[in-house]
């Protein structure tokens, strides 16, 4: 393969032209007659028996131009972009220019190339990271949801209904005294406050005893997803089965012990501050990091073509679709439930396309003004822990990943590190929330009582 020349169409686009020797293409085209020669029919001569020779007589000297062209072009395309310095984002246009035996191929592409950007000051941005300090009351919070987590179910004999008890009730509703369709149950289990049902109906359940039976009155919302129902008035009919409550365990060192690895409540307490603590620390730093992208982001210069939002789109709607086969679903049937035509779903991507381009981009500038470079021993480091993390042999990885893909990506970290390392960084604290304003009619008498005072 040789580049007979590169030129540049407009921005963003190059015009290769490239030769493949004589050599080369006919060695291709050896390998396209010995893999199809045994399908080809010559008359006087059993199929595939016939000289090449007479096949290409009767054929044409071409018959095996096509696939030969086929095979050896992209190679030579990729070989060929390498000289010319650039890096295709695109399928190339191709066209033939002249191919035979004896001068080879020549071939030219017309491809859409990876952009030159500029990104200035990326040092010394300025930004503002939140510190958050967890609370008693996180803490609280926290320790209720294991203690909810291993509540006991009882089974309630005679007492009323409450806000978080499970009712299996019968059910079944009327509008003007006739029953509509969908409108009945049997055993239902219906967690009370859950908004399970419409707005109301659990409300009149609570209160009630295993046997009772009695009418819950309520009304339809103007919205409701059955039209013929909205905004109707309906009776439901009720029964409740059986009502089962949940018996939480008490917050005490017994407790600790069986939920935990600690002794004590205390020690326990003090574990899900230290580990709330840690995951606020993350979510700061995360949404420091976010910021300084959004920074680099602002300062990149350069026309990117937009072939490449499409490739990003293209790939995380990709991702999406192997996402729904692991829960036995695919994208053609999400789009049919969900009513979106493919146009629409792909723009729910775009903006989150567009800034993985353009940081990926601004970053491997970067790293190429700072000529940060990664060494043969971290990229096996790298395969390393891919390897644990897939549980996978390391000489699979590299077969499965390119290794020029891992040094880009470990040296767009440590570009990443850099603007993070360099950053005027403010610790600020949560913003406060403000009060809520007093009713006007709480004002309104504080007003009045102020008066009075001064009288």
């Amino acid at each position: 393969m040789s580049l007979n020349s590169s030129t540049k169409v407009e921005t963003n686009k190059y015009e290769l032209e490239v030769s493949v020797a004589p050599d080369v293409f006919g060695s291709a085209v050896d390998k396209v007659y010995h893999k199809n020669a045994k399908k080809i029919s010559v008359p006087g001569f059993r199929k595939g028996k016939a000289p090449r020779h007479l096949i290409e007589k009767m054929y044409g000297e071409g018959i095996f131009f096509d696939e030969a062209i086929n095979d050896v072009m992209p190679e030579a395309f990729v070989e060929a972009a390498k000289e010319a310095g650039v890096e295709p984002v695109s399928t190339p246009e191709v066209s033939v220019e002249s191919v035979s035996k004896a001068d080879g191929l020549v071939f030219k592409a017309t491809v859409i190339v990876k952009p030159e950007v500029e990104v200035k000051d990326y040092k010394g941005i300025k930004a503002q990271k939140t510190v958050n300090t967890v609370t008693a009351a996180q803490v609280k919070a926290e320790l209720e949801k294991m203690q909810d987590r291993n509540a006991r179910i009882i089974t309630v004999e005679d007492a009323p209904a409450k806000s978080g008890d499970t009712a299996i009730i019968d059910f079944e509703g009327f509008v003007d005294g006739v029953a509509f369709e969908g409108g009945k149950g049997e055993g239902h289990p219906l967690v009370l406050g859950s908004g399970q049902f419409i707005p109301g109906f659990e409300d009149q359940v609570i209160g009630h005893k295993p046997g009772e039976e009695f009418d819950v009155n309520v009304t339809f919302p103007e919205q409701y997803q059955a039209e013929e129902l909205a905004g109707k008035a309906a009776t439901f009919k009720v029964k409740v089965n059986e009502l089962k409550s949940k018996e939480l365990p008490e917050l005490d060192d017994e407790f600790a012990k069986d939920v935990s690895e600690f002794d004590t409540l205390d020690e326990l307490k003090k574990d899900i501050k230290k580990k709330l603590q840690e995951q606020a620390n993350a979510q700061s730093e995360t949404e420091l990091e976010n910021s300084l992208v959004d920074a680099v982001i602002e300062k990149l210069e350069g026309e990117i073509p937009e072939v490449m939002f499409e490739n990003r789109i293209d790939e995380m709607v990709q991702d999406f679709d192997y996402r729904l086969q692991s829960q036995g679903m695919n994208l053609q049937l999400y789009l049919q439930y969900t009513g979106m035509e493919m146009a629409d779903f792909r723009k729910t991507f775009r903006e989150q396309a567009e800034k993985q381009v353009k940081i990926r981009l601004a970053l491997e500038k970067i790293a190429k003004l700072e000529k940060i470079e990664i060494s043969d021993e971290a990229v096996e480091e790298e395969i390393a822990k891919m390897a644990e993390n897939y549980q996978m042999e390391p000489e699979k990885i590299k077969s499965l990943v390119s290794l020029d893909n891992i040094r880009e990506d470990l040296a767009v970290n440590k570009a990443i590190d850099l603007i993070r390392e360099s950053a005027e960084v403010e610790e600020v604290k949560p913003a406060k929330k403000t009060a809520a304003k007093k009713p006007a009619a709480k004002k309104a008498a504080k007003k009045a009582e102020e008066d009075t005072e001064e009288k």
